[in-house]
């Protein structure tokens, strides 16, 4: 193995404990004012979606997304959505309604905010994610045209003042090497970031993207980063079909995972594999991706008036069945 992963594995073990967990985006809605980063999805559908409103999710479709995060031990990673997708005043609201569900701390992963809408946010969330995605400027402005890094950081600055955490993504595979590692170092030192979250490039089709990093470079992005931030939260994405990668990517230093499409292939083949594969990298999975845990929805949505829980109980018994059909058909 790598003696850089090993490096690795030895500082995660001096710093953390052997827990592990699933964290759960939860994403608010298909509609960007941007829409022209090259690798995402939503750069193909931008003349499709040219109305915020008709691109959200329904509120109660959202909190019972939360409620099975609670149910199953997932984390909310962040809120996620792309920019000017949502008002402040509907963000707040809907944190408030998040809040009542789940006893979290929320990271919202919403664009850039200006310091009166930081303001606002303040009191309700914990920090925000900066969609950075590379810290090589000349591949940044090739692969995300309108979404500039000195916006990010501004916005960080303001959240100095605040004493709001911030936090940033990362794609491994859109065209930058190993020895950019140094402009991230750099980038998380400047800006005190206190979580991270990789992602492996996943090609969407219509776009310029045909093939995915290997699983041996991404782990060392992972595991560079653990040496230089031995108290860096890392959360690594990994999708369906690099599952076995995870191992590697916990023994590299990452604290949890992210990506995983965790209801429609829960208790699946899938999701038993993740288990399994973090028993064997000498972790402790505390989430559940095959189990449909009990609840009491009386007493989980209390909080809520008559016509509301009833919204959020439709569409939580909606997941539910979902959930419990995909054992015995996959």
């Amino acid at each position: 193995m790598n003696p850089i992963i090993n490096k690795a594995q030895k500082i995660y073990s001096e710093n953390f404990s052997k827990n592990c967990y699933f964290e759960r985006a939860i994403f608010l809605s298909w509609y960007c004012s941007k829409g022209d980063c090259k690798f995402c999805y939503m750069s193909t559908q931008k003349n499709k979606i040219k109305e915020p409103k008709l691109a959200k999710r329904r509120n109660s479709s959202i909190l019972a997304e939360v409620l099975l995060c609670k149910l199953c031990s997932w984390n909310i990673e962040f809120l996620s959505g792309g920019y000017e997708s949502f008002s402040i005043d509907e963000l707040i609201g809907l944190i408030k309604d998040i809040r009542l569900i789940v006893n979290q701390d929320i990271w919202l992963n919403m664009g850039v905010f200006k310091k009166k809408e930081l303001n606002q946010l303040k009191p309700h969330i914990k920090g925000v994610t900066g969609a950075v995605e590379t810290t090589n400027k000349k591949i940044h402005k090739k692969v995300c045209p309108s979404k500039h890094i000195y916006e990010i950081e501004k916005m960080f600055e303001l959240c100095d003042s605040l004493n709001l955490e911030k936090s940033i993504t990362i794609i491994i595979g859109l065209g930058e090497t190993i020895s950019d590692f140094d402009l991230l170092k750099k980038f998380i030192k400047k800006h005190n970031i206190s979580r991270i979250t990789f992602y492996a490039l996943n090609p969407h089709k219509n776009t310029p993207f045909k093939k995915g990093p290997d699983s041996s470079y991404y782990a060392e992005w992972i595991a560079r980063t653990r040496i230089c931030f031995p108290d860096l939260e890392i959360i690594a994405g990994s999708w369906h079909n690099r599952l076995d990668e995870i191992s590697l990517l916990l023994i590299a230093g990452a604290n949890s995972i992210t990506k995983f499409k965790a209801i429609k292939l829960f208790n699946t083949m899938y999701s038993k594999k993740i288990e399994q594969i973090v028993k064997r990298s000498k972790r402790e999975f505390k989430s559940n991706l095959s189990s449909v845990p009990e609840f009491n929805l009386e007493k989980e949505l209390s909080f809520f008036n008559k016509d509301k829980k009833l919204e959020i109980k439709k569409k939580f018994l909606k997941y539910l069945n979902q959930m419990k059909k995909n054992g015995k058909n996959k």
